[in-house]
């Protein structure tokens, strides 16, 4: 049986090395190590655009009110399970309950202030922290009664697909999710900026004695920021309900990046709140690649004594509203 090849024909075959051939098949792709940074960088920049919108409610209530609102966490979770009943039991869309969770989160939040907290607003701020601690206990036990401590999980019937940029893939659900987030936070910012609601707060912000002798009601006006507080905190935990598991044990979780991101971007500053939250997404993505993503948690309240340390206004605080 004739065998046809070279071999078999006597002739002299001249072969390259493997490396020169494998190095050629590769040349125009990154190195492998530089791909999982891209992938990384980019992870992280999603998460976090989410984390700002987590923390710009808490730090407007801490700003303006000088109340550590702890049941921020809780209103977190709360917004991310109204977002997984109306798609499992009405079929609708996150990202069209989105408006749907902040507004029953802001009247939730606004009677809260108005009746309760706006009774000891002026007491040491140990005050408020202990009665949001004790309001904080009793939301989520109700949570916990109501739903149980049971992990779910909102799934898309018909994902959007993946976005594809080089070596970087993202799902378009989660980049969605991020870019309605950051376009919250900027109409909150602009809102603050350009209205006269938002003024007043801003005012209140700056001297609550000035302005309740310029004729703005601070009542009203606490009760309204701790309510836009509400409102950002459901939206939030709408967004994150398609990437975090729900449950209310959670809330611990969500409370404490909002303590880093504020204190890391500056308290009472929005666009703060927004380059604290990129960076702590960024951080803890590299940070879970690198020292695994059980340690995330660690490295956030690590980076959180750095900054208290070196740098206690964070990147943007000042005096004031900014």
């Amino acid at each position: 049986m004739a065998v046809n090849n070279a071999y078999s024909s006597g002739e002299k075959v001249t072969r390259l090395p493997m490396r020169w051939k494998r190095r050629d098949r590769h040349a125009s792709r990154p190195a492998p190590d530089r791909m999982i940074y891209f992938q990384v960088l980019a992870n992280g920049l999603v998460l976090g655009g989410l984390y700002a919108c987590i923390a710009v409610g808490f730090s407007l209530v801490w700003g303006v009110l000088n109340v550590i609102n702890l049941l921020h966490g809780s209103f977190i979770v709360l917004g991310a399970y109204i977002a997984f009943f109306a798609y499992a039991l009405l079929g609708l869309h996150p990202f069209l309950t989105v408006p749907i969770a902040g507004a029953l989160l802001f009247a939730l939040a606004y009677p809260i202030q108005g009746v309760i907290i706006n009774r000891v607003i002026a007491a040491p701020v140990l005050m408020t922290l202990t009665l949001t601690f004790g309001l904080d206990l009793v939301l989520n036990n109700a949570m916990l009664v109501a739903f149980k401590a049971d992990y779910r999980k909102l799934i898309l019937a018909n994902p959007l697909g993946s976005l594809e940029i080089g070596p970087v893939f993202l799902p378009l659900d989660r980049v969605a999710a991020m870019v309605l987030a950051l376009s919250l936070t900027v109409l909150l910012y602009r809102l603050l900026r350009d209205s006269r609601i938002g003024r007043a707060i801003v005012a209140v912000r700056m001297d609550r004695e000035a302005a309740a002798l310029m004729g703005v009601n601070v009542e009203r006006i606490n009760a309204v920021t701790f309510g836009l507080g509400g409102f950002m905190a459901g939206a939030a935990g709408t967004l994150l309900s398609l990437i975090y598991p729900i449950s209310p044990l959670n809330s611990p979780l969500f409370l404490g990046k909002a303590f880093v991101i504020c204190v890391l971007g500056g308290l009472g500053s929005v666009p703060g709140a927004m380059a604290g939250g990129i960076a702590l997404g960024i951080i803890e993505s590299f940070g879970a690649l690198w020292f695994g993503p059980e340690h995330a948690m660690t490295l956030s309240f690590a980076i959180l004594i750095a900054i208290l340390v070196f740098r206690p206004t964070g990147l943007f605080g000042k005096r004031g509203f900014e």
